[in-house]
């Protein structure tokens, strides 16, 4: 016998738990279906903590989404009693022409928002850890930090199911399709029937949005944590997050919060691959070697031992911003994907998004630059 729901979400990550949540706070009869089980480490949505940063160097049009979701992330601190979000400050590092430097200063002089700039020379005197040469620049914003990612998940999977919405683990899906104004969804255990259907699927979007026309790949990425020589340097009311661009790539950090020590990455940098089935999870030696590098170069405090490290998934478009749309051929669909790499801080508001999608085809929020349509052709 058929289940009917209101509407179905696909994929409970990050912006799928934050669309059931804001769905099920509508009085709409949610369920969410998740492949694996909740608050995993097969997609995008794990890692203990992810930068949230305002001053967008991506694009200024970013900034209004991303004061929303700090509005949003707040709300859910408030709604489930837990501590999501940490404020350090984000320091950006690069030539003063470079991509970073110059979308920070863009988008501070676009919205009005503070920044500090920094000579090259000076950073090391505000921030003992770091060593730049007078070569650079940094541009501080003080209205920055991180999430505790996995724990954001799980709020807002509890708040969901706390308001009635069903979230069902370990039932992969593998079929959608629309029946006249209405969905279908076919998982290895059962077939759900619903007025409406929200895609957030992540690395697998390719697979279950395939006919929107937008070419997505994925990449895979390494998260590292090393232990620092002097972990107070490392403290969050000492050291800040950071973004780094130099000749070898782009590096982010983010303070010690744990035994673990200091988390750093590359950003960027890896092959584009066909999909999430091409991307091998064990971490190699040589997933260390340019993120040692940086840290040898520029943060020699923390160049101890690697004690920890997780692979991790950027869903890819063409030009890097995300696509938040309803479905080009079916109205009843709404979808979220290619957050390629920079997305998980916005899911509170992407959710809010999408429950607008849902309920009236459009939303009050500015998602011009992020319609599929932008890829016809």
């Amino acid at each position: 016998m058929p289940h009917l729901y209101d509407v179905i979400v696909l994929g409970v990550g990050g912006m799928g738990s934050a669309a059931a949540f804001e769905l099920a706070r509508r009085g709409r009869h949610v369920l969410a279906l998740e492949q694996f089980p909740l608050v995993h480490d097969r997609g995008s949505s794990h890692g203990h903590t992810r930068v949230i940063r305002e001053a967008y160097y991506e694009h200024p049009a970013y900034v209004p989404l991303v004061r929303r979701a700090y509005s949003r992330w707040y709300d859910l601190e408030q709604r489930t009693g837990r501590h999501l979000l940490t404020l350090t400050g984000c320091l950006n590092v690069g030539p003063p022409g470079g991509e970073l430097v110059s979308g920070v200063r863009a988008s501070a002089r676009e919205h009005g928002l503070f920044v500090e700039e920094l000579p090259g020379h000076e950073i090391g005197r505000r921030f003992p850890a770091f060593q730049f040469d007078s070569d650079v620049v940094g541009v501080l914003e003080h209205r920055a930090g991180f999430l505790y990612v996995e724990e954001c998940v799980r709020a807002y999977c509890d708040a969901a199911m706390n308001l009635g919405a069903t979230i069902k683990a370990n039932e992969p899906v593998q079929t959608w399709k629309p029946v006249g104004a209405a969905v279908e969804v076919r998982t290895a255990k059962s077939t759900y029937h619903a007025a409406n259907l929200v895609v957030t699927a992540g690395a697998w979007a390719s697979q279950m949005l395939g006919d929107i026309g937008v070419p997505l790949t994925v990449m895979r990425q390494v998260l590292q944590w090393f232990a620092p020589v002097d972990p107070a340097l490392f403290r969050r009311d000492r050291f800040p997050v950071y973004l780094a661009e130099t000749p070898a790539g782009a590096f982010y950090g983010l303070p010690a919060v744990d035994a673990r020590g200091h988390k750093a990455a590359r950003h960027y940098g890896a092959p584009e691959l066909s999909g999430p089935d091409a991307v091998d999870r064990a971490v190699f030696p040589e997933d260390e070697l340019p993120v040692r590098a940086f840290l040898k170069r520029h943060l020699p405090g923390a160049d101890g031992p690697r004690t920890a490290a997780q692979t991790c998934l950027y869903t890819l478009t063409p030009d890097r911003h995300f696509v938040i749309d309803v479905h080009p051929g079916f109205p009843q669909v709404a979808l979220a994907a290619g957050f390629s790499g920079h997305g998980f801080k916005f899911a509170s508001a992407v959710g809010e998004v999408l429950a607008d999608l849902v309920d009236r085809g459009e939303t009050k929020r500015d998602i011009a630059m992020f319609r599929a349509g932008r890829f016809a052709g």
